[in-house]
């Protein structure tokens, strides 16, 4: 076989491949619409006050080969969760959400059971959002409890917007509560990055590989080559079973749209080779997760 022969033998390979599906595991829904208002984004907001649904995100991210996505909670109200699940209901592109519900709580078990009851219903959130200190609360037993049952539920911890004293913080959880499954939120907003050797040694921590694109200078750079020493960092410390795809979305419309950051890390993971990229895009958030495949274009958990 000369060598213009097997060139073309692999660029029709290439093309023939399937392109890999992607799970998007944070998203935000809320609807401006709605006669009692949002908690959030504020009314000032003139980039992200407008409803954000279902159907909207499909129309951005389904031609860019998203075939599911995880809602994580940006509301403040125990029943939101309940509206939440009932928007998810109606569109199978979701195939889970992250609640919100304080573990603390003397009614956190009743209500817990209650949103579980929906195989939707994922996990909660906690971490530097509605006032809440992830390290103080671990010194109260009630709170420690109530991570237990989250665990024993088989359900997730989502820490969001990290600084070092919540990354400490997730040392802690697990230490405490080795059997939940954490998942760090938006790592990469934190630049430079912390040590994170005590993190690394815990493979019940995942990392959302989301939030990467940052505003230098009044700009956001949207080459791949500005971001690729901090994204080698991450790979380096967590590895590729480890890594999990978020946009955060719509949020993310106020560094630039959806498709420009999916770009930047699509050509990283592209770069580590197929396997990575599959783990990258859906196979660690259905191991982290555990969501519902539920239609035909989503892969099989």
């Amino acid at each position: 076989m000369d060598r213009r022969t097997f060139l073309l033998g692999a660029s029709i390979a290439a093309a023939q491949t399937p392109p890999v599906p992607i799970i998007d595991a944070h998203i935000h829904l809320f609807d401006t619409r709605r006669p009692e208002g949002v908690p959030w984004p504020d009314k000032n907001d003139a980039v992200l006050y407008k409803p954000a649904l279902p159907d909207r995100y499909r129309k951005i991210a389904a031609p860019l080969g998203v075939v599911g996505a995880i809602e994580v909670e940006c509301s403040t109200r125990l029943e939101d969760n309940q509206w939440v699940l009932n928007i998810a209901a109606k569109d199978s592109i979701i195939v889970g959400t992250v609640g919100n519900l304080e573990p603390g709580r003397p009614e956190f078990r009743a209500q817990l059971d209650r949103f579980h009851k929906n195989p939707l219903f994922r996990g909660i959130r906690n971490g530097n959002l509605w006032n809440r200190d992830l390290g103080a609360d671990l010194g109260k037993p009630e709170f420690v409890a109530g991570l237990k049952a989250l665990a024993d539920a088989g359900l997730v911890l989502d820490t969001a917007n990290p600084d070092a004293a919540l990354l400490g913080a997730v040392v802690r959880v697990t230490d405490k509560v080795p059997g939940l499954r954490v998942v760090i939120d938006h790592l990469p907003q934190l630049h430079p990055l912390p040590d994170l050797a005590e993190l690394a040694k815990r493979p019940q921590v995942y990392v959302k590989v989301s939030e990467v694109l940052r505003r230098e200078n009044g700009r956001v750079p949207s080459n791949f080559d500005y971001y690729r020493e901090t994204l080698e960092q991450v790979w380096d410390i967590f590895g590729e079973d480890r890594l999990i795809y978020g946009s955060d979305w719509p949020n993310s419309d106020k560094w630039a749209p959806f498709n420009v950051e999916l770009s930047v890390v699509r050509q990283f993971f592209r770069g580590q080779g197929r396997a990575a990229e599959e783990k990258y895009f859906w196979k660690n958030s259905a191991a982290a997760y555990r969501w519902v495949k539920r239609n035909s274009s989503q892969p099989l958990p």
